[in-house]
This record gives C-alpha cells, structure tokens and sequence, in this order.
C-alpha cells in the first residue's frame, strides 16, 4: 500500500528544491517528519510485545508532527479521550459557515488575515443569534474548526461549529433548551448576520475592494443541523481538528510520477477517483501548513 510517507521520501526533495525560497522552517520540517516517521531515518525505536502471542518485535518511533497522517490518527483517538468529560448529556447541533466562491482568490492570498475573520464574524453571529428570544435565547458555547478543503481537495474554506443543544439564560440562573429538537436557530438570518460581519471585516483589513461584488450580492447560505448525542458528533469533528486532508488508506497508487487517490462524492456518496502530478499532490494534500 503506497503512504503519503513514501510519497514524501520519493519526491519531498525535489519539491523542496523547486520550492525552497518559498518554505518556511516548520514546513521544511514537517516534510522531513512525514518522510522519516517510523523509518530508521527516527534513529530511535523500541521492542514492543504483542499481548495476543506474545512476540517481541522491533518498532521506529513516531514523528509525531500534527500534519502526518500515521500520527493525526493516533491524536485523534487522544483528542477525544481528554475531551470527554467536558461533554454534556444533551443534543449537538453543527453549524456551517462557508464563504461563496467568488471569495477563494482573495482569501487563499490573505490566509492568516481572511480566516481569523472568518472565525470572528461567524462565531459572534452565532452567539448573538442564539441571544435571540424567538429562538434560543440563552448565551451559548461552541467548538469550531477551519477546514479549507473539499472531498476531492480542492479549495473551499469553511468553518465547522459544534453547539450544545441549549445555552444559558441571561441571568446566569438556568439552562435553556431549544424549543424544537431539530431546530437550533433560523439559519436565514444567521446567514445574513455573519455576511454583514464578514463585509466589515474585510472593510477594516482593506480586503473589500478585492472582492468580486458577485459575493455580496448573492444569498449566504449557513447549515444548522442535529447530529446526535455528544460522542458520536465529536467524533465526527475530530478528524478535522487532527488531520490533514489525505489519509493513507485513500491512496491508491503512485506511478509514473502520477499519485491516484479515492474521495467520496458528498452528495451522491459516489466513490470518485483522482489522478494527478506527484509534486501536485502535495501541494494539494495540504500538509504544509501555514
């Protein structure tokens, strides 16, 4: 089975010489993390013994970078421990914010600047929202993560929200709860909300005239929806906080300088595959972090 590590150890050189000018220290140590976890490149290892037959074997240890796909595995199942606790026994609700597309250029070239925005003009338009007596009216806590990724790797920034399913009263006196299971707050104004947040915010970055006027004119469209009890919607959030966008077990191949690797279509939960240059590809999987 062919890894993002052998993908690494094949062509990260190239790719870093093509890039070099352009890679800060923490990128260029994340390439040479991803290519050396668990190879002889870790220099240190340790026996382990399997509990089953008992068997001593030998094992290089970890790289443990954040961006490698072995080791956001192996945080994820770390996340989710340490954060289980802090769970409540209530329904979560997962709100969506996504930017229209008119918006990728300017905000592929602002990062730092344009998702901070997008985290500020979203979770205060969520909050005040909920405020809101004609829905939740409570003061509410939220988990968010960035994903900037769609299925097939292209760009598409969006920000996940995990909400408990109620909040608490303006008095601080009781918790409120939503008056309707499947319904957490009107997502219509939310939309409209955050769209004027987001506007003044590039106003005051001085991204605005950057702009396409399509993005303003168009309706903002914010999903909301139930997702279950506390354990099953984090763990569908933790991948996005843990990993990067490939996973091994999606690559299919690596030949003739080409990687193929498999997505699932959301909306026809189709299996898709895609096939493209090496050095491409690892630009697309995204693993050289900002």
């Amino acid at each position: 089975m062919v890894e993002l590590g052998d993908i690494f150890r094949e062509f990260g050189g190239q790719f870093v010489e093509a890039s070099r000018r352009g890679l800060s220290s923490v990128q260029l140590k994340t390439i040479k993390d991803v290519a050396a976890c668990r190879t002889p490149a870790m220099e240190r290892g340790g026996i382990y013994r399997c509990e089953d037959c008992g068997e001593a074997h030998y094992a290089w240890h970890s790289c443990g970078n954040r961006h490698c796909p072995k080791c956001g595995n192996d945080k994820i199942s770390e996340w989710l421990e340490k954060n289980r606790k802090k769970l409540l026994p209530v329904d979560y609700y997962m709100a969506t914010f996504t930017l229209p597309a008119e918006m990728k250029r300017t905000v592929f070239c602002n990062q730092k600047a344009a998702y901070e925005a997008l985290f500020k003009s979203s979770s205060e338009a969520l909050k005040k929202i909920a405020l809101d007596k004609r829905f939740l009216g409570a003061k509410i806590g939220m988990l968010g993560t960035l994903q900037t990724w769609r299925r097939d790797g292209g760009y598409h920034p969006h920000i996940h929200f995990l909400v408990p399913g109620g909040g608490i009263s303006s008095d601080g006196k009781q918790w409120l709860y939503p008056k309707n299971r499947k319904f957490l707050i009107a997502t219509k104004p939310l939309a409209a909300l955050f769209k004027g947040k987001f506007k003044s915010q590039m106003k005051r970055l001085g991204l605005y005239e950057k702009i396409p006027d399509a993005a303003w004119t168009k309706n903002w469209v914010v999903d909301c929806r139930n997702v279950g009890n506390a354990m099953s919607s984090f763990k569908y959030l933790a991948p996005y906080m843990k990993r990067v966008f490939i996973s091994n077990n999606r690559i299919e191949k690596c030949e003739n300088q080409k990687v193929t690797f498999k997505y699932t279509r959301s909306e026809t939960k189709q299996t898709m595959r895609k096939t493209m240059p090496a050095m491409a590809f690892i630009v697309l999987s995204q693993i050289i972090p900002l």
